[in-house]
């Protein structure tokens, strides 16, 4: 899966435009991005684990390894308040 995804620094997320629609169409697939999300912002929030979340803007897919702080019910927060929107989401781990 990697192999498509570019890696970018979180400080680089601030720029980037997200559309609105979501990336992931099968419903078992988006149940388990809410389920990884949750994981992530307990590994987050009680080790100060990082995980990496596969995402795409509005020109390719990327690949950013951090610790999630935060999620909202649109958004996927990280430090700094860096917001990825959930809709935009492939995967975390």
């Amino acid at each position: 899966m990697t192999e498509e995804f570019t890696i970018i620094e979180k400080e680089d997320i601030a720029s980037l435009k997200f559309p609105t629609t979501d990336v992931l169409e099968d419903d078992i697939e988006v149940k388990t991005r809410i389920s990884e999300i949750n994981r992530a912002l307990s590994l987050g929030n009680l080790e100060h684990s990082k995980i990496k979340i596969f995402f795409e803007d509005n020109e390719s897919k990327k690949i950013v390894n951090t610790t999630v702080w935060a999620v909202t019910d649109k958004n996927v927060v990280l430090k700094k308040g860096v917001v990825i929107p959930i809709n935009r989401i492939y995967k975390l781990f």
